[in-house]
């Protein structure tokens, strides 16, 4: 199963491509998309959409994984985050690959087995889960692969749930 985790934001949008076999995780590829601090909004988000069209494209992805938004940030910030937040969901639909949000909180629980943990905690935990020598850099690649992680956790038991009859989260 390969999932593309992506960590929103109009500056600075992080993506972290892994591939879940069994129990074995691995990264297939982390970075960031920037867009221009002076480039109008729709351009940068244009931008946004059409890397992640590349993405979608060059890895074939089995789902996305998307963090939501965060609203201690002040709000014009959380506006920005929910449109690149929107262009993403939009290439996936528009590929028909089923795309899942978790929150901060959830990420940080399924990565570091708490929901408080801090920027650190779960960079290290990411390289360990995913056997990298060194924490993913910068920032917003390390917490994409976190929510691609997030997902690739969830997945299995919704697998399992499914097969047996049991109710879908």
């Amino acid at each position: 199963m390969i999932v593309v985790g992506i960590d929103p934001g109009t500056a600075s949008t992080g993506y972290g491509i892994v591939e879940s076999s069994g129990s074995m995780l691995s990264m297939l590829a982390a970075g960031v998309i920037e867009t221009p601090s002076a480039a109008r909004l729709e351009r940068r988000l244009a931008e946004i959409h059409g890397h992640v069209v590349e993405l979608l494209e060059g890895y074939r992805p089995d789902a996305v994984a998307i963090e939501e938004l965060y609203f201690g940030a002040n709000v014009r910030t959380a506006f920005a985050v929910g449109q690149a937040r929107g262009v993403v969901l939009l290439a996936a639909g528009q590929r028909g690959i089923p795309s899942r949000s978790y929150t901060p909180q959830q990420v940080k629980a399924a990565v570091c087995g708490h929901g408080r943990a801090d920027k650190d905690q779960v960079g290290r935990m990411v390289a360990r889960l995913l056997g990298l020598p060194e924490v993913p850099s910068p920032d917003h690649a390390a917490d994409a692969l976190a929510v691609a992680i997030c997902e690739c956790n969830r997945s299995p038991l919704e697998r399992a749930l499914a097969r047996s009859g049991g109710v879908r989260a």
